[in-house]
């Protein structure tokens, strides 16, 4: 019974005694301050414990029969000890179960772990992970301090490091964010569109999604070399590669001019205000004059409260409100024809080159 209503059913179950008993005062109704557990949003230990089971591959070891912490220990390579602590504190917080002193088994939260995908500490999970220990730094100067603990920034890191970029674009793509299942509204219709260029499209899912629901349209992907050159499986998984072409580049030097549609899907929220006006700029450039530039991410509306996100502190991205964003667009030649909040939920803003 919900604990909501047993205050009711105490009442109906005394109702036969009320001439003789007193009647019960009401509890007073807690705030919803009341109800958080400040101690436990304060805990670190377990957070970082189940990425470090995560990353050592535990709940596969134990399912493959290394149960007792001594063989666990060896087969991981760890301390015995130290990775005994951290199996205890899972253990007594729902995660695995440790059947006798030492011997530990995967209940279900454990398997869920082994499932659990961008947590090892060893790839983009482990870089996130460690950015947030900058949150104070970035809340002090307003600039990301990513660099301070991998040696570069971001993007240039996911350069040198070419594990954690493929890891990079499997978190943006379906792996991470799912297959894209909804379509864009534009005004107009998309009868007059033709080509659609997909800028820091990564591999071509929302591309791919778009032209399954459009056939008389051709796209466009662009985004760097090595990410591009991920794209042709899904591509084809969606029977489309016969409509598209591959460009791989870098999105602030000149795009691919005339297509009708430019699409700016979870970009412009990875960049600070000069680079958003940048690659605004590129697409206002390349567009045809008629074009349309629409994008999805990095803009909400005015009365939006103010959230923080990963992006901001790995490169110093933005969510711009509507009012931000339109001077942004003037600045890079554009002007907003439309924006709202669409029946996929999504909120989209569509731009067409000043007149």
């Amino acid at each position: 019974m919900p604990e909501d209503s047993a205050p009711e059913a105490a009442a109906h179950e005394d109702s036969a005694h009320e001439d003789s008993a007193p009647e019960a005062s009401a509890p007073e109704a807690s705030a919803p301050e009341d109800s958080i557990d400040l101690d436990l949003m304060l805990d670190l230990s377990t957070p970082w414990c189940l990425r470090v089971a995560a990353t050592l591959r535990l709940p596969e070891h134990i399912a493959a029969g290394h149960s007792d912490i001594g063989e666990l220990a060896a087969v991981a390579g760890c301390d015995q000890d130290a990775l005994h602590a951290v199996l205890g504190h899972l253990a007594s917080q729902g995660v695995f179960t440790e059947e006798s002193s030492g011997r530990f088994s995967c209940n279900r939260a454990a398997e869920l772990l082994a499932e659990s995908r961008f947590i090892d500490l060893n790839g983009i999970g482990g870089r996130m992970a460690h950015t947030w220990g900058t949150l104070l730094d970035y809340v002090r100067t307003g600039q990301p301090a990513y660099q301070q603990v991998f040696g570069r920034p971001f993007w240039e890191d996911l350069a040198a490091h070419p594990k954690i970029a493929a890891d990079f674009d499997a978190l943006m793509g379906p792996a991470g964010h799912g297959v894209p299942d909804f379509d864009i509204e534009l005004s107009g219709g998309w009868d007059p569109i033709r080509t659609i260029v997909d800028v820091g499209g990564g591999t071509g899912a929302m591309l791919a999604s778009l032209l399954r629901r459009h056939p008389q349209v051709r796209g466009i992907l662009v985004d760097l070399p090595g990410t591009v050159a991920r794209a042709g499986e899904l591509i084809e998984s969606f029977g489309v590669a016969d409509r598209v072409t591959v460009e791989g580049q870098n999105f602030f030097d000149p795009l691919p001019a005339g297509a009708d549609l430019y699409l700016l899907k979870s970009v412009l929220n990875d960049w600070p205000d000069e680079q958003t006006v940048a690659i605004l700029r590129r697409c206002a450039e390349a567009a045809r004059p008629e074009g349309r530039i629409v994008v999805l991410g990095g803009v909400s509306p005015d009365e939006t409260s103010r959230s923080l996100g990963i992006d901001m502190l790995v490169a110093g991205g933005k969510t711009s409100t509507l009012t931000q964003f339109t001077e942004l667009a003037r600045r890079a030649g554009l002007e907003v024809a439309g924006a709202g909040t669409q029946s996929s939920g999504r909120f989209v803003v569509e731009c067409r080159t000043a007149k």
